[in-house]
């Protein structure tokens, strides 16, 4: 069967409370092998860890986003870094390698500003240099913010914050242009796509795909929301991620197995599992 990694998704949230599991079983009848569940803020990531441990096909990113970055201390990262190291132990005993294989969703949202912008870039730097301390990758959040983001990320690369020998992260569901791909992908990150590539006037997006080389491609669906075309306005999940991977390789002239062979590859190469 062809296998699919979801790279990107909010299962943990209220949304799936009455079906988790039938969620999570129609996601395995679709070839979505595995799933990393990203977090919000500290108590988001305590859940998720908790929910890792008890399914093998969860991974998890651990961090707090910024619309959360104001509810964070001087202590958060140290806090994080001790859930993360718990939680790894906890999965070696179980005979896993980790469960937590991500820093995130980490970053800057400049849209709706809920944190103010001073306390994001506070606490986005904080949490690379916690990427950084545990070799983990990170999954950044990046809306409305390029310019930011891009001056951040480089400073991190110039202060020697990423790995040479792995990638550095991910674009979650990536809304920049194709032209700012290139900047991203020599800073050592991927590029992650959504259900808006399957939406009816997906312009930017497709052309932002095409941009991106196919080693730097992995595929998301942030259920439960942007859920692709034909279920858009319905709950997303991660059974719908084939939706996805179908409509990268209509635009990239690809075979359907080819493009979930490779994301697939991409993605464990990012988390390092």
């Amino acid at each position: 069967m062809t296998e699919w990694f979801d790279t990107h998704a909010h299962l943990q949230d209220e949304a799936f409370e009455e079906d988790f599991d039938a969620v999570l079983a129609r996601a395995r009848d679709k070839g979505v092998t595995r799933i990393l569940l990203a977090s919000s803020n500290e108590e988001d990531s305590k859940t998720i860890c908790r929910f890792v441990l008890e399914h093998p096909m969860l991974y998890a990113a651990v961090g707090v986003h910024p619309h959360d970055a104001k509810s964070c201390d001087e202590k958060t990262s140290e806090r994080l870094k001790e859930l993360i190291l718990d939680t790894n132990k906890r999965a070696q005993k179980q005979g896993r390698d980790k469960a937590v294989v991500a820093i995130g969703e980490i970053g800057l949202d400049y849209h709706y500003d809920f944190s103010p912008r001073d306390v994001q870039q506070k606490n986005f730097r904080k949490q690379l240099e916690l990427a950084y301390e545990l070799s983990l990758p990170v999954v950044i959040h990046m809306r409305e913010a390029t310019e930011a983001t891009l001056n951040m990320l480089n400073a991190a690369n110039d202060d020697g914050l990423f790995s040479k020998e792995a990638p550095a992260g991910v674009i979650h569901c990536y809304s920049g242009s194709a032209e700012t791909v290139p900047l991203l992908t020599d800073l050592g990150f991927m590029i992650g796509f959504d259900g808006p590539l399957t939406f009816k006037n997906a312009k930017k997006p497709i052309a932002a795909l095409q941009a991106v080389p196919c080693d730097r491609l992995v595929l998301e669906t942030d259920a439960p929301y942007l859920t692709p075309v034909p279920f858009r306005g319905k709950r997303n999940e991660s059974s719908y991620l084939p939706l996805i991977g179908e409509k990268v390789a209509e635009i990239m002239g690809k075979g359907v197995n080819d493009v979930a062979e490779q994301t697939t590859a991409n993605a464990l190469r990012l988390f390092r599992i």
